[in-house]
């Protein structure tokens, strides 16, 4: 065993206790990788399983439960940990066996599969507006009920929390006082449900035809459709076909915003032998128990044999409160501890099936990742990734099992580093499909470009919620422009400049500049060494870009033959920033060829037949002016028009300048017209202003 797997009991922040780490992460020289390991709630040295200096690494992360579209949270997940990945691979070159799962076998599936089904059943039988809207009163009612009394649950649950926390002794509070928050966060996202259907009564009541009706009540009234008829959904087909359109979905959702591939891609309906095999022996090891075809893992045994169930989540084991969402049949008079739960689920009238030892049945969720992840990785694992709502209880149970599994072997920690990504927050809530609060990442890509999105997410911390918002979009476009323009004017510096016979005389300006970019390099390295905290290399490469303008800008100001602003210099500048940039995803070039390389919205020879077929029309257009000798404004006229219409079609920015002499600028043609129609838009304000001031003065 090397040093690397030695485990050690380590204490969090809060005073819990939690095993993780490993002997040489103590060890770690100055200069070393920390990462926020979710284990311990606390940055610690990275240490690959192989070893110190070893650059392999194993990584798992949970992928998709395919079931609906994907919203911009799931991009938050997917895009953070596709940053960290390149950074790992392209910056500190680790060899990665990325591996991710697509989870097509899950309740959600199924019970979003049968519920459309049996909409789109209900519709076709042609009932009148009157029948639907009834059937809807009484669907969306049935949930008010029920949502209601989960209201009270949680609130009950929170008051009692709260007594047990005031009169717990020192050393408990702080455990005590994380399960309240979490309550009281739940407590929150049950009110915004309750108050969801609050609205969707009241919109029902205004409503008059089906359309209208289904409008606002098709959730509610598939739910209701799948309660009274959900047992006569047979046709396995249904639930396969509902997975693959949204798997498919997802990888081309996942590809606008380029997110590179996995490695390895497991689907749960591809591995059932090996998920029936890993239940076996869990089974057969004393920490699995079958009830009723069912199969349920054992927590009681699995301390007793020396483990320790909940490390990233101690707080909230036992709460069905908090594991409910994840756990959907966590109430069952079929386990004997309330901490237990399901490693094979005896099938139910409605539902898919596969056959095992217990009969007919299917997967729990959890049992399904660390059977396909030991199948590919093994007993050990480097890296475990996915949201932080995961942490409890889909990763904590997974531990549990591949422990229970490697029993013999002696495993008491699957996974050395977990690290999960922040929530997504959109008015003070996580972007939820459960909370009905998500902006899809098809809408998002109407608005911004996935560079901009991809922006949004290196700008914050990976692992610490982010609000979706104005603010955060505004410093998004903001930091794009200012990377834009850094670009386009290294690319007008150089232009036309003779490398060769010019001056490549340094002054203090070179050095300045030089010694920056140096500092500037060191700084984004102790950057990445920290968390590999992006939002502060940004920051770095900012000032940077500052001070390159500052120097070109004295250049311009001297306009000295003898001292002109050095291309090779620029050059590395911009060479360094595009690198760091493409490490992160935000640009697809090679670092040698600084800038968005399609900044004009492509190149090749189309583009250059468009450049020659503008400048053909305008020279036609000027020489006919001239035969007919119009009058000069109609030539300015002209010049205007190529500037603000042809050239920007191409991706051109043209730019009057006061001595008369025109620079162009590559860019991207739509972010020119929108600058187009915001200028417009000013114009016409303050025409519209002025014109209602003189009518005033009229008065």
């Amino acid at each position: 065993m090397s040093k690397a797997s030695i485990v050690r009991e380590r204490t969090r922040p809060d005073g819990s206790k939690c095993v993780g780490g490993s002997e040489d992460n103590a060890k770690a020289p100055p200069g070393s990788l920390m990462l926020y390991n979710s284990l311990l709630d606390e940055k610690v040295p990275f240490v690959p399983a192989s070893g110190p200096g070893s650059k392999s690494l194993s990584w798992y992360t949970c992928g998709p439960t395919v079931y609906d579209v994907l919203h911009m949270g799931h991009a938050r997940n997917y895009v953070t940990f596709d940053i960290i990945r390149r950074v790992l691979e392209d910056y500190f070159g680790y060899n990665i066996l990325y591996v991710m799962n697509v989870t097509d076998v899950d309740d959600k599936i199924i019970i979003r599969a049968r519920r459309n089904y049996l909409l789109a059943k209900y519709k076709e039988e042609k009932h009148t507006d009157a029948e639907v809207k009834a059937f809807a009163e009484k669907a969306v009612q049935n949930s008010f009920a029920k949502q209601r009394a989960k209201l009270a649950e949680a609130e009950a649950l929170v008051v009692a929390a709260k007594e047990e926390q005031e009169a717990a002794a020192a050393d408990k509070k702080g455990v005590l006082q994380r399960q309240l928050n979490e309550l009281e966060g739940a407590i929150k996202n049950e009110a915004h449900k309750l108050s969801q259907i609050q609205t969707a009564l009241r919109a029902l009541g205004q409503a008059g035809d089906s359309a209208t009706i289904y409008a606002v009540a098709s959730d509610f009234v598939a739910e209701e459709l799948d309660r009274e008829q959900g047992k006569s959904v047979t046709d396995s087909s249904i639930f396969r076909a509902h997975a693959a359109k949204y798997e498919a979905e997802f990888t081309q959702d996942m590809d606008s915003l380029g997110v590179r591939r996995p490695d390895v891609l497991t689907r749960v309906s591809e591995y059932m032998d090996e998920i029936v095999d890993y239940v076996k022996k869990i089974v057969d090891n004393g920490m699995a128990y079958k009830s009723n075809g069912s199969v349920y893992f054992d927590t009681t045994n699995f301390r007793t044999c020396g483990h320790n169930y909940g490390k990233l989540k101690p707080w909230v084991v036992g709460s069905s409160a908090l594991a409910a969402e994840g756990e959907s049949n966590f109430e069952t008079s079929e386990k004997r501890s309330n901490t237990d739960f399901a490693l094979w689920k005896a099938s139910k009238p409605g539902e898919p099936f596969w056959q095992s030892p217990w009969g007919q049945g299917r997967p729990g969720w959890h049992i399904e990742c660390s059977a396909m992840a030991s199948t590919l990785i093994g007993s050990r694992m480097d890296i475990h990734t996915g949201g932080d709502d995961l942490r409890f209880p889909h990763h904590d149970n997974e531990l549990a099992q591949a422990e229970a599994f490697y029993y013999n072997e002696g495993c008491h920690q699957w996974v050395n580093y977990f690290l999960h990504s922040g929530h997504l927050e959109i008015e003070g809530l996580k972007m939820s499909k459960s909370l009905k609060n998500f902006i899809t990442i098809r809408e998002a890509l109407k608005s911004f470009s996935a560079r901009q999105l991809r922006l949004l997410f290196v700008l914050q911390s990976w692992n610490k919620s982010m609000v979706y918002g104005e603010a955060s979009r505004a410093e998004m476009k903001a930091r794009e422009a200012q990377l834009n323009f850094f670009f386009q004017n290294i690319e007008v510096a150089v232009r036309g400049v003779d490398e060769i016979t010019s001056c490549a005389k340094w002054h203090a300006e070179e050095r300045d500049l030089s010694q920056k970019l140096q500092a500037v390099q060191n700084q984004v390295h102790e950057h990445l060494l920290d968390n590999l905290n992006t939002a502060a290399v940004m920051d770095t490469l900012s000032e940077l870009i500052k001070s390159t303008n500052i120097y070109l800008s004295k250049k311009r100001e001297s306009a000295s033959a003898a001292a002109p602003a050095q291309p090779f210099l620029l050059r590395k500048v911009a060479s360094y920033v595009t690198r760091m940039l493409s490490m992160f995803g935000i640009v697809d070039a090679s670092w040698d060829k600084p800038g968005f390389a399609d900044a004009a919205g492509g190149a090749g020879d189309a583009k250059g037949a468009g450049y020659l077929d503008a400048f053909a029309a305008f020279r036609d257009e000027v020489r006919s002016l001239a035969r007919t000798k119009a009058d000069p404004k109609e030539t300015m006229t002209a010049c205007d028009r190529v500037r603000d219409v042809a050239l920007v079609e191409l991706g051109v920015r043209l730019e009057d300048r006061p001595d008369c002499k025109a620079i162009w600028k590559l860019d991207d043609p739509a972010v020119i017209k929108a600058e187009q129609q915001e200028r417009a838009k000013t114009a016409s304000a303050a025409r519209s202003f002025i014109h209602g001031g003189v009518q005033s003065t009229e008065y």
